[in-house]
């Protein structure tokens, strides 16, 4: 099993929920890779130039395997829903977009602690997000 650092009770089940609610973060729809059904997550989106990235600090996390099994996703910010294919970093190509993310992010709900926790790069999946027509 690769590795994931699984959330506390209190932010899967609370502050997550209540950050979706309130729209404090963007959320993320992906299907569930066994049940098909949508899951929402809220996320921190890495945009570079052009590009949108997602970045698992936390590593395997559901969403992550769940974009591995189906790339399509949703998207929810500032009160629109966008619809994207995911396509997965390469580990060779993750280092810049972890620092990238970490200079944004790091100081944000324990981000640098979890890279510390799982410092190679290969241990966080990371997707860039491309527009669905």
């Amino acid at each position: 099993m690769p590795n994931y650092l699984k959330p506390p009770f209190v932010t899967s089940r609370i502050v997550n929920p209540l950050i979706s609610t309130l729209r404090l973060a963007p959320v993320l729809g992906t299907r569930g890779r066994r049940s098909g059904e949508w899951r929402r997550v809220p996320v921190n989106v890495l945009e570079l130039g052009d590009s949108i990235y997602l970045v698992a600090p936390r590593g395997y996390t559901h969403w992550a395997r769940n974009l591995l099994a189906n790339p399509e996703v949703e998207l929810r910010r500032a009160g629109r829903t966008e619809r994207f294919q995911a396509q997965p970093v390469p580990v060779e190509a993750r280092l810049p977009l972890i620092s990238a993310y970490l200079e944004k992010w790091g100081g944000n709900g324990g981000v640098k602690e979890q890279f510390g926790q799982l410092p190679d790069p290969a241990d966080h999946p990371a997707f860039r997000l491309v527009r669905s027509p």
